[in-house]
């Protein structure tokens, strides 16, 4: 079932420029400077929102010499989507059994 660890990821993957980034990340890993020319974000927004996105445990740096590598951590990923997919079985199953509370 969805944790309050999920929720958080949740929150964070809404914004629409941070889930841009996830995307792109999931296809390779990137540094700022292509960050900022695939999204045409500003620096110091996409900054900020790299910020969030480590903080909140979806990527890894990787330094190179005085630029700064960005990975996405499928694993994170993964553990949300397995959460929505154990809310997915049980909703299939209480319409395949009819369960429902009596009013």
């Amino acid at each position: 079932m969805l944790t309050s660890v999920d929720t958080d990821l949740m929150r964070v993957l809404a914004d629409p420029l941070r889930l841009r980034i996830v995307t792109l990340l999931a296809r390779e890993t990137l540094c700022t400077t292509h960050l900022v020319e695939e999204t045409g974000a500003k620096q110091t927004n996409l900054s900020n929102h790299m910020k969030v996105l480590r903080e909140a445990g979806l990527v890894d740096t990787e330094p190179c010499g005085r630029f700064v590598y960005y990975r996405l951590r499928p694993e994170v990923i993964e553990t949300l989507a397995g959460s929505f997919a154990e809310l997915a079985t049980t909703a299939r199953e209480t319409v395949e059994t009819g369960r429902k509370r009596a009013c």
